[in-house]
């Protein structure tokens, strides 16, 4: 169950205030796999499915920009099947990204290291940041990425500068040049952020659902919208 709860009729969708940045922790295919006595590939996989209908009801949202979180430093610790399959996944993704490349994508950027991937990967990600640049809404992808570790990034490209802002900061993450993160939606069940946008997310609103990813719907997402809706942002004022 989200954080949201209210028992009166639901406000419409029109007339809600709506996160310029949305962050999305995608957690539960595993799960979601075990429950139905199948391999954990297969939660991958339909997470992965979900994930293309999320990011497109997203679009239809006018949501300016949405950030995925697929694959984190910590998940190289899974079995190296796992991880290898995961990657082919992704994989595939940026073939179909490409062969489809219309008017319901977004402009997208790929937050992490990405020197560990596959030539092939990298290679193909070049390609879809490239094509992608005609689109307006953007869409990022965090694979491989850990916020203390993009941090760390930052201060070593700040290295020699004699003094440093919050916004020097802010432009030399891999999200430079887009608005914080306004909201981030958690499936699963866990109440933590797993070192996710930790800089970006410094106002954030959060929500946690225990829906398990690969059974997220538009009705979850539109309840996470209402409770961003909800919320009085102040920003540490009265």
């Amino acid at each position: 169950m989200g954080l949201f709860k209210k028992k009166s009729k639901k406000i419409p969708l029109e007339e809600l205030v709506l996160p310029r940045h949305i962050g999305i922790v995608m957690d539960g295919n595993g799960r979601w796999a075990k429950k139905r006595g199948l391999p954990r590939m297969a939660g991958h996989s339909f997470g992965a499915e979900k994930f293309k209908k999320i990011n497109e009801y997203c679009l239809d949202r006018n949501i300016e920009v949405v950030t995925f979180y697929a694959f984190s430093t910590e998940n190289w610790k899974r079995s190296k099947e796992e991880v290898s399959n995961i990657m082919d996944l992704f994989v595939d993704y940026l073939h179909q990204w490409l062969d489809m490349d219309d008017s319901k994508n977004m402009k997208v950027r790929f937050l992490g290291d990405r020197s560990v991937l596959s030539p092939k990967a990298q290679e193909l990600m070049a390609e879809v940041e490239k094509k992608s640049q005609r689109f307006k809404n953007q869409l990022n992808i965090a694979i491989n990425y850990g916020a203390r570790s993009e941090i760390l990034r930052a201060f070593e490209l700040l290295k020699g500068k004699e003094s440093i802002t919050e916004q020097d900061i802010s432009d030399s993450l891999y999200t430079y040049g887009q608005p914080d993160v306004d909201l981030i939606i958690r499936t699963g069940g866990e109440k933590r952020l797993s070192n996710f946008l930790l800089w970006q997310a410094a106002y954030a609103e959060i929500y946690f659902t225990d829906v398990l990813w690969p059974d997220i719907s538009f009705d979850d997402i539109d309840d996470a919208l209402r409770f961003y809706s909800s919320r009085q942002r102040r920003f540490g004022g009265v």
